[in-house]
């Protein structure tokens, strides 16, 4: 780490800086005990900021510094859990592709343009209507991670197919290793830096899918998320009550993790295309 700092570009800094900050707010500060946000009427409604509310309390007696820190925690485990599966399956799915070849790579290969060339916005929007207030942070990560997979299989396919004429793999072959191994064991270190940059890059489009389905009112009514957030203050009229904190707080957030997140894709690509330059 502290090699990876000191070569680090001011983008890359400033984009782990400001994710650091956000995983603590989100995996730290969310397990100081507190009162549950999601909960009405637990403090006076239309508070300004104050020494008990930093940030003011909503329309429905909500604190909203811990209804942000609930937020900021949902919208970053659903982006984790979808930028995993999306990571691994795409991953796994496009290496073994590009590797096997002949009736399985066009098997997979069909099931994966499928997955590309389908419109997940209506499919996002029917899915997430139909579990409308009963879904979970993990159901509506796995209904997002259906479509997040498939572009990387994509992209990794072509990694895998300028790989396997490569001597080594041909010796693998020659020592009776199975598909799966010479592609666990041989493949997928060549593939690691590109998969982690498109980890953060998958994290980065979760939230923004969910945030987006959740200001269109799509986003399950039971999800404490920085986009239903904003949605539940637009629907209690937060700007006309002049509730600034409430509404604008999510706002600031999500901009700053996306600024953030974004920060820490490119610093890490320059990065990885300085070193292999040097």
């Amino acid at each position: 780490m502290k090699r990876l700092w000191k070569n680090a570009n001011f983008a890359l800094k400033a984009g782990m800086i400001i994710t650091a900050i956000f995983l603590v707010i989100g995996f730290v500060v969310y397990f100081i005990p507190h009162a549950d946000p999601f909960t009405f009427n637990t403090y006076d409604p239309k508070l300004g900021s104050c020494k008990g509310h930093i940030l003011g309390t909503t329309s429905m007696g909500q604190d909203v510094l811990w209804l942000l820190v609930e937020s900021i925690h949902n919208s970053l485990v659903i982006g984790l859990i979808v930028a995993t599966i999306g990571t691994v399956v795409g991953v796994f799915v496009g290496l073994l592709s590009g590797f096997s070849g002949g009736i399985l790579d066009r098997i997979l290969m069909v099931i994966t343009d499928t997955f590309v060339v389908i419109p997940s916005l209506p499919i996002l929007i029917l899915m997430t209507s139909l579990m409308k207030g009963s879904s979970t942070v993990f159901l509506i990560a796995l209904v997002l991670a259906m479509f997040a997979w498939a572009w990387p299989s994509r992209q990794i396919r072509s990694m895998a197919l300028t790989l396997k004429e490569r001597d080594f793999i041909q010796t693998a072959k020659f020592s009776g290793e199975s598909t799966v191994q010479i592609v666990v064991t041989e493949i997928l270190p060549f593939a690691f830096t590109w998969s982690l940059s498109n980890f953060m890059n998958a994290t980065l489009a979760a939230i923004a899918s969910e945030s987006s389905l959740a200001v269109l009112g799509l986003s399950p009514a039971n999800l404490v998320s920085l986009g239903n957030m904003i949605q539940w203050a637009r629907e209690r009229n937060a700007i006309f009550n002049k509730q600034w904190l409430w509404i604008g707080s999510p706002i600031v957030a999500t901009i700053v993790m996306f600024i953030g997140l974004f920060l820490l894709i490119t610093g890490y690509n320059d990065y990885l295309a300085m070193k292999r330059g040097r």
